[in-house]
């Protein structure tokens, strides 16, 4: 009697992972402004209307949506000597470069046509980087637990380029520069790090060569993809889990400011502390998720978020500076553990679609993931606008009406809540558990070794 299981796979070194990790960091930091700065950035201080940044986000992100499944295909069947994945992030590279300068370095007046135009095309050269360095991290380990190993470094290196960009803005208003100013240095800290950390990335990791696969099919072979149970539960919880986290981001600087009566710079800190936490609480989600599964410690990781969050902004008197910062650290520490364990399980439910259709979709699969994810982040980007409706100013020191505040309160707390408890819900049938996935890497295994 023969075992059946396959033979474990190399184990990647820290300094293969590191290596790797380092191309996050120009990616988050650009993540995190764009839709969190950016949005309120353009209301309060370039002059956009906050119905104009609503829906010009809401537009560009929905054919975003669109254009990611197509990237994924074409990625997919891309077979160089140098790779696939590392040839696309290289194309998207001075994509981002020159978007990111004109979105950065604008000037008040600039307008919604200027937001838009260059809005697009950031997130095209941002859609073809995210999604290559995605893939490429699915395909560095085919085991269960490694996936959460290499997407716990991605996770700590994206933290650390959120904090990155996070601390110009500290530091610039600390030493006298206007919070405009803050927001230029921002675009000029990403504009300036992109290259360097792809080099170290292209020298230093390994990619397997790709075999070209047969045609995914179009849109009916994708819209069959997303119905399996493995992928439906997985996007519906990475859509709401987006949903959550982005209207928190987009809400945060008027929540704290308008419903909390802290100043700027006091609520930069807060928003540093939460991504901080995020940086302490990755590996205990990582190291969780070998304990009990990836699906079981996200779902745990959602409830803690919505209880902690749900406290913090409900408990914590206004004002009270010292109660905000030990309190936003405490929710903190879940806000990783959506970004590192959904990429995870997609790496996993790419070897389900493996086995199923005999052909490598891991682009076309991550490229969905990334549409799930832009689609929350779009529709919490819609807050502007009914904020608009409700009647709130969002000028620099604009005194709101009581009701008014009540409206913005009702937005940052009540809808985040509810949809990371949904979540949970959501996550608690996952049909791929650390058993299953076994299974599948063994049918595999025995596969790929009868046709060799």
């Amino acid at each position: 009697m023969t075992d059946a299981s396959p033979p474990a796979p190399a184990r990647r070194s820290n300094a293969t992972l590191a290596a790797f990790a380092a191309s996050c960091l120009p990616y988050a930091a650009l993540g995190l402004p764009v839709y969190v700065t950016l949005p309120e950035f353009y209301a309060s201080h370039v002059g956009v209307s906050l119905s104009a940044v609503s829906l010009i986000f809401l537009i560009v992100r929905l054919a975003d949506i669109v254009v990611d499944p197509l990237l994924g295909v074409i990625i997919d069947r891309t077979s160089t000597k140098w790779g696939r994945y590392r040839v696309w992030m290289a194309i998207g590279a001075p994509i981002l470069m020159g978007s990111v300068a004109m979105l950065f370095f604008v000037g008040q007046g600039a307008g919604a046509t200027h937001l838009a135009v260059w809005l697009v095309v950031m997130y095209l050269g941002y859609s073809i980087s995210l999604l290559s360095q995605m893939s490429w991290a699915a395909v560095l380990s085919s085991d269960y637990d490694q996936r959460s190993r290499i997407y716990g470094f991605w996770q700590v290196a994206n933290i650390l380029g959120v904090l990155a960009v996070l601390l110009i803005p500290v530091g610039a208003q600390a030493m006298g520069y206007s919070y405009v100013e803050a927001v230029r240095m921002q675009g000029g800290f990403i504009v300036g790090l992109l290259p360097i950390a792809l080099l170290v990335t292209f020298l230093f990791t390994p990619e397997p060569r790709n075999a070209t696969p047969p045609a995914h099919g179009g849109l009916g072979a994708t819209l069959a993809l997303i119905a399996k149970p493995v992928l439906r539960r997985l996007l519906l919880s990475d859509l709401l889990l987006g949903a959550a986290r982005g209207l928190i981001g987009v809400l945060f600087f008027y929540f704290f400011e308008q419903a909390r009566g802290f100043e700027r710079d006091q609520t930069s800190i807060l928003l540093l502390v939460y991504f901080v936490a995020g940086l302490v609480g990755a590996p205990v989600w990582a190291w969780l998720a070998t304990r009990m599964g990836k699906h079981q410690a996200l779902a745990v990781a959602s409830v803690y978020f919505a209880v902690s969050f749900g406290a913090a902004t409900l408990l914590v008197p206004a004002g009270n500076f010292p109660a905000a910062v030990a309190a936003i650290f405490a929710t903190g520490l879940a806000f990783g553990a959506a970004d590192l364990l959904l990429r995870a399980m997609m790496a996993d439910a790419s070897d389900v679609i493996r086995l199923e259709a005999d052909a490598d979709r891991t682009g076309l699969l991550f490229s969905i993931l990334n549409a799930t994810s832009k689609l929350g982040y779009a529709f919490s980007v819609g807050a502007f606008a009914v904020l608009e409706w409700i009647g709130f100013d969002p000028e620099p020191g604009a005194v709101n009406d009581p009701g008014v505040i009540l409206g913005l309160q009702w937005l940052f707390i009540a809808a985040p809540v509810a949809l990371l408890l949904i979540s949970a819900v959501v996550l608690r049938l996952y049909p791929l558990t650390p058993e299953a996935h076994a299974e599948v890497r063994a049918k595999l295994a025995a596969r790929d070794g009868a046709s060799a």
